[in-house]
């Protein structure tokens, strides 16, 4: 859904029908907040913001909503960390990188025919989904380690 990014709260609650989601208030704000912060938050960095402008929002709702979203290919669920799931909006297939200095996670382009959804291999096996996580030292922390 990158070419979605900057979307109105009208086209966004076209995107949900369109899907078959009910384009309730939270659900709106929740798909709007993914699309306009693409740093691959978790449930509780998206509950806390979002929290700011509607504190009737639950950290249960978000969960429910982003599963949601995630069981219609909305979004994509990253567990890069075993006990970390972040949430992307970009559904496209694409590598990610988490840096082991300050844990910001970016996406990354690359080519391969391994993102290729039905790819079978060379072993008879059928890809039905393929996540690849980098992990090393993003170019602003490398950077501030030289200052």
């Amino acid at each position: 859904m990158r070419d979605d990014i900057g979307l109105s709260l009208e086209e966004l609650k076209e995107h949900l029908e369109k899907e078959g989601i009910h384009p309730s208030y939270h659900r709106l704000k929740i798909l709007e907040y993914l699309m306009s912060h693409r740093t691959h938050p978790t449930v509780e960095r998206i509950h806390n913001e979002l929290s700011k402008e509607i504190p009737t929002l639950s950290k249960t709702t978000v969960y429910n909503t982003l599963n949601l979203f995630v069981s219609k290919g909305i979004v994509q669920e990253l567990t890069i960390e075993e006990k970390e799931v972040r949430y992307d909006a970009d559904t496209k297939p694409h590598a990610h990188f988490k840096c082991i200095e300050c844990g910001s996670v970016y996406d990354v382009a690359l080519e391969s025919k391994i993102f290729e959804q039905g790819l079978v291999t060379e072993e008879g096996h059928k890809v039905i989904e393929c996540q690849v996580y980098l992990k090393g030292i993003c170019n602003d922390c490398l950077k501030n380690a030289q200052n």
